[in-house]
């Protein structure tokens, strides 16, 4: 892409890359060229209108919060003095005590740890364990 744009955008370079176009060819590339052009230049002026839009939206938003008393200040307290959501733990569906008394939870969820698989590799059922 990049050498078409140094072609495009160079003199003697665009003259050579379109020797051999007719001149209708090249008043049919000038007319798509002069299409694209149009539609940029349409595209930035809605984006100017939306951004004056918005300014205007703001501006009119200030003078609401100074008629009100408030500031840009307030709206930040406002909004980071929610308590923030903690998480639930799962509950625990196994427990297992070790012979020197260490004990081992578990949810059911994900792997099933060392302990209990030893457990049952040695004849136990995973229902002995469940609370």
């Amino acid at each position: 892409m990049s050498e078409f744009v140094a072609i495009l955008t160079h003199g003697r370079k665009l003259q050579g890359a379109v020797k051999e176009f007719t001149v209708e060819e090249l008043e049919l590339v000038a007319q798509k060229l002069n299409n694209i052009i149009e539609l940029k230049k349409a595209k930035a002026a809605e984006l100017a209108q939306q951004d004056l839009a918005k300014q205007a939206k703001l501006t009119d938003i200030l003078k609401q919060m100074q008629e009100a008393g408030l500031a840009v200040a307030d709206l930040h307290q406002a909004t980071d003095n929610k308590p923030a959501k903690t998480p639930q733990k799962r509950p625990v569906k196994y427990k297992l005590v070790t012979k020197d008394g260490k004990e081992h939870l578990w949810t059911g969820i994900g792997r099933m740890p060392k302990v209990y698989a030893e457990a049952i590799a040695n004849g136990l059922s995973l229902e002995k364990f469940a609370v």
